[in-house]
């Protein structure tokens, strides 16, 4: 792999059923409002209105993320994949390009959820400091996946008890004051 392109591995464990998990992960549109410190905002991505997609696959979403690092990526999440109990397949096309993989798996009260990630950068200035950064875009990365582990159960519980959210904390907020983002079409 050349200097630009990231592998990672990341392996969460959280009280629910895999189904439960598969439910919120699998969701996009949702993501900023569970997940507020990576992903700022969500909207449909506009090349799919309209179109129809096969049964099962939601609609990509463009998504305007961030982690711990003072910078922010713009990309296309879609599903290539149904969403399942045994998870889930992905792209990624824009400041980020490649594939992930979410896969469930039950583990008494718990699920094991593994996320493989596998992206190359294509935003300009990572992909010219990516040589020398490189450990830093990766720890921005656990960072990021650390927080969402965090948030995943929280929203979870919310979930499972609705009429008692006051007792669930809110998740994990952006590191940087949020940005009015807006995607041009």
């Amino acid at each position: 792999m050349g200097s630009v392109d990231y592998e990672f591995q990341t392996i969460w464990r959280v009280a629910g059923s895999s189904q439960e998990v598969a439910a919120v992960l699998g969701d996009g549109t949702t993501l900023p409002r569970w997940w507020p410190s990576v992903y700022l905002a969500v909207e449909p991505a506009p090349e799919t209105t309209g179109h129809n997609l096969p049964s099962g696959i939601p609609r990509p979403v463009r998504l305007h993320t961030k982690g711990w690092l003072p910078y922010t990526l713009s990309w296309t999440l879609t599903l290539t994949e149904p969403v399942t109990n045994r998870g889930f397949a992905l792209t990624a096309a824009g400041d980020l390009n490649g594939t992930g993989r979410w896969t469930f798996e039950q583990d008494g009260p718990e699920t094991v959820i593994t996320y493989d990630w596998r992206v190359s950068t294509a935003k300009p200035l990572l992909r010219r400091l990516s040589w020398l950064l490189k450990p830093a875009f990766a720890a921005n990365h656990r960072w990021a996946m650390a927080r969402g582990q965090e948030s995943l159960a929280l929203e979870l519980r919310r979930r499972r008890h609705p009429d008692d959210t006051w007792s669930v904390p809110p998740p994990p907020p952006p590191t940087f004051r949020r940005q009015k983002h807006r995607y041009r079409t």
